[in-house]
């Protein structure tokens, strides 16, 4: 997976500048990002604190891991009842 070159304490003090007034056409142009980019951060990061920040990107990831898990698990299952089913 890529790496962000924006890390979780700069993404949320960048929409704490925003919230404090600055616009976010001007906040873009500052740090050379997208509008869709900065809109997007703040859907998913809107009100967080860096600590909540932390935690959601800490769920996330293990999240993805037990779905990956999961569908490991499922493709086991498959092959097993394919094995099972066939008559020897």
């Amino acid at each position: 997976m890529k790496k962000s070159k924006w890390s979780v304490e700069k993404i949320v003090s960048i929409l704490k500048e925003n919230e404090s007034g600055v616009s976010a056409s001007e906040l873009c142009r500052k740090y050379g990002m997208s509008d869709a980019t900065f809109y997007n951060w703040r859907k998913k990061y809107s009100g967080m604190t860096v600590s909540d920040a932390h935690r959601l990107k800490e769920l996330e990831s293990e999240n993805a891991r037990l779905k990956r898990i999961v569908g490991n698990k499922e493709l086991e299952i498959d092959a097993l009842k394919d094995v099972l089913s066939k008559n020897w």
